[in-house]
């Protein structure tokens, strides 16, 4: 049976708990670390965000149906020069082109967009290029007619002629329904291998500046000292 003075012998033989230490306080960082930090992170921001806003906005007109196109030429003065940016609609049929749109397309024989307003619409025979003399022919029905199409008949507002050739409208890639003025310089210098490297190289070498900085902080921060039991008996820990 155990007794009252065998509990107290075995309470007796615990070992005194050892005293709580405080954590130390950790040194305030230097205001001259604050302010690299600030720094840094200003840069991957600022980076980030100008790279993501040079992908969202042309992006954002995409899904709507629309897409951008850079002037480099004033042949539209006043209305918009080289260095504006025009928004163009995709037409579906000729019968949305009107006189007076402005519309971007490829001339006949030219790789190139031009961007003029149109002053006519016209009904031409179509052409296609006749294979043993190499000069553009009509193309005839079956019972020899031209077959017709429909052209436009172009103009820039600082030209004080027409263009020298009708368009089909086949080549038409769509109608201006806006324009931004000195939105071009920036697309073009955000799409370019320049501007690439301008917007990700600082952020992305202040990112590694600040995973350096904190790999070197936690090697500097001292270790948690353990604490050791001292001498707690096994008994001492099961009466606790």
């Amino acid at each position: 049976m155990v007794t009252a003075e065998d509990i107290a012998r075995l309470v007796d033989r615990r070992a005194p708990r050892p005293p709580v230490r405080s954590t130390p306080a950790r040194p305030r960082r230097p205001w001259w670390r604050i302010a690299v930090g600030a720094l840094l992170w200003t840069v991957v921001a600022v980076g980030g965000l100008a790279y993501a806003t040079s992908l969202a906005v042309p992006l954002w007109y995409q899904v709507h149906g629309q897409r951008l196109l850079v002037v480099t030429s004033g042949s539209m003065a006043p209305r918009f020069v080289a260095g504006d940016v025009v928004v163009l609609r995709t037409i579906a049929d000729a019968s949305e082109l009107k006189v007076d749109q402005v519309v971007t397309f490829r001339p006949v024989g030219s790789d190139s967009l031009v961007t003029h307003r149109i002053v006519e619409l016209r009904q031409l025979p179509a052409l296609q290029e006749d294979t043993a003399s190499g000069r553009m022919v009509p193309v005839l029905d079956g019972s020899g007619n031209p077959i017709l199409q429909p052209y436009i008949v172009t103009r820039g507002d600082a030209n004080s002629t027409p263009d020298p050739n009708a368009t089909p409208v086949s080549r038409v890639r769509g109608v201006v329904i806006g324009w931004h003025h000195h939105w071009g310089t920036v697309l073009a210098w955000t799409g370019s291998p320049r501007g690439r490297a301008t917007m990700l190289v600082p952020p992305l070498l202040a990112l590694g500046a600040l995973e350096l900085a904190a790999l070197v902080r936690d090697r500097r921060r001292p270790a948690p000292v353990r604490q050791p039991a001292e001498g707690r008996s096994f008994d001492a820990l099961l009466l606790d």
